[in-house]
């Protein structure tokens, strides 16, 4: 569900970027005016009436109206100062930083309570069986 929500916000997210919802919009004008029409004429009347430029709907002039506000909103001076800036940003190069290490001595940990006391380990004396199976 959860993959289903996030495939259906990146799809609404790129048709509100690309201007697609105005298609949409627009699609959705001419559904209705067909439909309209479609109840009053034949089939092929109402298509012919719902795609004449002469009478547009609502909708269709909402439609129109915003695309021409988005397209004298894009300006070619003002998008190549943004991408201009972006690449100056992008080119900007810092000074590296270097930090030398700090370098500290541990103290060495000494235990006093417990001295560790190393004692040979006394080893058993062979068998007498081992040396008459060999000879």
């Amino acid at each position: 569900m959860r993959f289903r929500l996030s495939i259906g916000g990146l799809l609404f997210a790129w048709l509100c970027a690309s201007g697609g919802l105005l298609d949409v919009a627009q699609v959705f004008a001419w559904a209705r005016m067909c439909a309209g029409y479609a109840q009053i004429v034949p089939l092929r009347e109402a298509v012919v009436r719902t795609f004449d430029p002469n009478k547009p709907c609502e909708i269709c002039t909402a439609v129109i109206n915003a695309r021409h506000a988005s397209s004298e909103s894009r300006q070619p001076a003002a998008v190549a100062s943004v991408e201009i800036e972006k690449i100056l940003l992008i080119a900007c190069h810092g000074e590296p930083v270097v930090v030398a290490p700090v370098l500290e001595r541990w103290p060495v940990a000494e235990n006093n309570w417990a001295p560790a006391l190393a004692y040979p380990v006394p080893v058993p004396p062979p068998r007498g069986g081992a040396v008459s199976i060999i000879g």
